[in-house]
């Protein structure tokens, strides 16, 4: 997301900190250019408008203008307004103060919504909640079915009664949902293709009856502005609490994430990152502005690792470093623990000065021959690798369908890696680690 625009966005800010001071041309020079990238990254452009005429008015301040930096002081401004646009703070999901909660997923088709549902019930079962899955789409083809479907793979109830009307399934499950004592329901509505009188009728029964405490509308991040259009319908005619944007990872542009908080005030609470069950992220202003910026987001990178990295192998990991014992099995561990966090592009975006490497560049086929040849290696060969001599590596190279060539490649690399490692035990816990992913990464 945001791949244009950031590419865009980085070159001005490079001419800008290249400036020893600036003067109102060079302000000027510099808002134009990125006033073109922001439009070309379809953002609204009352938006854009707005978002400019602030940082001009502040980059124009004697202060910024007789600073020692001024490139720099600009491009925090910008920083600092881009979080402004993207809705200022973190907005939380609201509680009931008499559980359980109730969240209504509104959308059109084709949005991900029924998805989304099944990724929300996954998010709040880890922060320690009882979800429900609610099947209220009687319309659309094996839709209940896709719903108990994903309710099994999550380990999640849901309530289903496909022949009775909308009202009375939501009034059933209000009851189920008592009965099982479910914190939080999560109902997945039906939509339509376009936004219609039954359509809206319908989800104003839905609100009536259950009286939720989040409206939350899926949006398609892919359709740009028609997704802002979508949410001010939804928003006029419904009355929505929040927004989840879908389908993040395949947008380059970004305008619908920059447009939405500003046009409809309704801010976004989720981003759909990718299409597996875990691929649902909090939204964080202040930390997409800095993706966007390239200066990284250490923080979602921290606590995807926290997440999904095991502690106790963590802790041996760490113990190995010190001990400069580190070896191609523990490569193969602490790597396979990483892929859970996500794609290597993803991950690279959120380290600082990391986002321009391309996922070209962190070729997936090739990291996939580098864990074939670790596995034609006998446990012996992992733990010393200096034993590998010239026939075990036209052995590792044959078992794992590769060149001697690329053995002999991840070896001389694995050898610099040990090197890295013994300077970064130097540093303490999983920050330094992270810091330095790209070189733990022979490839």
């Amino acid at each position: 997301m945001f791949e244009v625009l950031s590419g865009k966005l980085g070159n001005v800010f490079k001419w800008l900190g290249n400036k020893g001071r600036l003067s109102e041309k060079d302000v000027d020079q510099a808002l134009r250019e990125v006033k073109i990238a922001l439009l070309e990254g379809d953002v609204n452009f009352k938006v854009v408008k707005d978002f400019v005429a602030r940082v001009k008015e502040r980059a124009l301040a004697g202060a910024v203008m007789e600073s020692l930096t001024p490139g720099q002081q600009v491009i925090k401004i910008v920083n600092e307004e881009l979080t402004n646009i993207l809705g200022g703070g973190q907005s939380q999901l609201l509680k009931a103060s008499n559980p359980p909660t109730i969240i209504v997923m509104v959308g059109l088709q084709g949005a991900g919504k029924t998805t989304t549902s099944g990724k929300l019930a996954l998010h709040l079962r880890k922060t320690g909640q009882r979800p429900l899955l609610v099947a209220c789409d009687i319309y659309r083809p094996a839709a209940d079915t896709q719903l108990k479907t994903l309710g099994e793979q999550l380990n999640v109830p849901v309530y289903s009664e496909m022949k009775k009307s909308v009202p009375d399934i939501c009034k059933g499950a209000l009851k189920y949902a008592k009965e099982m004592a479910a914190s939080v329901i999560i109902v997945d509505t039906a939509g339509r293709l376009h936004i219609d009188e039954p359509l809206m009728k319908e989800l104003k029964q839905v609100r009536k009856t259950l009286d939720p405490t989040e409206v939350l509308l899926v949006a398609d991040a892919m359709t740009g502005q028609d997704a802002v259009h979508i949410a001010e319908e939804f928003d006029k005619k419904v009355g929505l609490t929040g927004l989840i944007l879908t389908k993040v990872e395949g947008d380059a542009r970004g305008g619908a994430a920059l447009s939405m908080k500003s046009v409809t005030g309704v801010p976004i609470k989720f981003m759909g990152v990718s299409e597996k069950m875990d691929g649902l992220e909090v939204f964080y202003p202040d930390r997409l502005a800095s993706r966007i910026l390239g200066m990284g987001d250490m923080l979602t990178l921290i606590e995807k690792a926290e997440e999904n990295f095991d502690k106790q192998k963590m802790e041996k990991f760490e113990k190995k470093i010190k001990k400069a014992s580190f070896d191609l099995e523990d490569f193969l561990d602490q790597y396979q623990q990483i892929k859970k966090m996500g794609s290597m592009g993803q991950l690279m975006g959120m380290i600082p000065g990391m986002s321009k490497i391309k996922d070209a560049q962190l070729d997936e086929k090739q990291m996939a021959r580098i864990e074939a040849i670790i596995y034609s290696m006998t446990p012996k060969e992992r733990h010393n690798p200096d034993i590998i001599d010239g026939s075990r590596r036209k052995r590792i190279a044959a078992g794992s369908g590769t060149r001697t060539q690329d053995v002999n490649q991840l070896l001389n690399q694995f050898r610099q890696m040990q090197k890295m490692m013994k300077q970064m035990s130097k540093g303490r816990g999983i920050l330094p680690k992270l810091g330095n992913l790209k070189n733990m990464l022979p490839f």
